[in-house]
């Protein structure tokens, strides 16, 4: 009844090059690219590109932490469940303290989210870690409070929290405050974002350089298994 591609080789070849075909890449370094295309791959957006933010070297630190076992900490179960864990280069750890004993009464206490309260029980786990926030901008604005008050950094935040109260400016201040506290990162300026992103940022950073983009399928955080 519908004639459309079942291939899977021939899907994920398609579908790159698409994204290079549509998506200005100019203004990105090689390794960063890699990134964007599996970014753009995941949400079907190639305009994203002029909002994206890179600095302090996050797709190499991010890399070398993965490869030297650091955990990935997640604000969310679907930033979780999106990573590929058979990719991780050391087989990594990710941490989600979202739902752990005592987070919600923290949030009470505290008069805040779940998701921020839950970044308080990441503890030790901070530092040299691969942060991604795919959720809740709460998250993020509480890690930049625990660095800023003296917290072990962690290696490199993935930052990717979504919607129309604090995102935005919960990576304003991200772009204003990491480079003094020392952080490298990559953002997505805006309301957009989400877990899909976050997932397919670290994704991307399990090793997997340019150049293997029609072998990596469901590794970009979205694609046809």
């Amino acid at each position: 009844m519908f004639d459309y591609i079942r291939d899977p080789a021939e899907i994920y070849q398609k579908s790159f090059a698409t994204v290079r075909a549509e998506a200005d890449l100019s203004g990105f370094k090689a390794d960063e690219a890699d990134v964007v295309v599996r970014l753009i791959h995941a949400c079907g957006m190639p305009d994203i590109t002029g909002d994206l933010v890179f600095a302090g070297g996050g797709v190499q630190v991010g890399r070398a932490a993965l490869k030297r076992g650091a955990p990935v900490l997640v604000d969310v179960e679907m930033v979780a469940n999106g990573i590929i864990r058979g990719r991780l280069p050391a087989a990594n750890a990710i941490l989600c303290t979202l739902n752990d004993d005592g987070v919600r009464a923290k949030a009470f206490e505290k008069s805040t989210t779940r998701s921020a309260a839950a970044v308080d029980y990441w503890g030790d786990a901070l530092a040299g870690s691969v942060v991604a926030i795919g959720n809740a901008p709460t998250a993020l604005f509480r890690v930049l409070e625990l660095i800023d008050a003296g917290a072990a950094p962690p290696a490199m935040i993935a930052a990717f929290p979504v919607g129309f109260v604090g995102a935005a400016e919960s990576k304003d201040a991200l772009i204003a405050h990491a480079p003094r506290l020392g952080v490298p990162f990559i953002t997505l300026k805006g309301r957009r974002g989400g877990s899909a992103l976050a997932a397919a940022c670290v994704n991307a950073l399990s090793g997997n350089e340019a150049g293997n983009e029609a072998g990596n399928e469901a590794g970009n955080g979205a694609g046809e298994p």
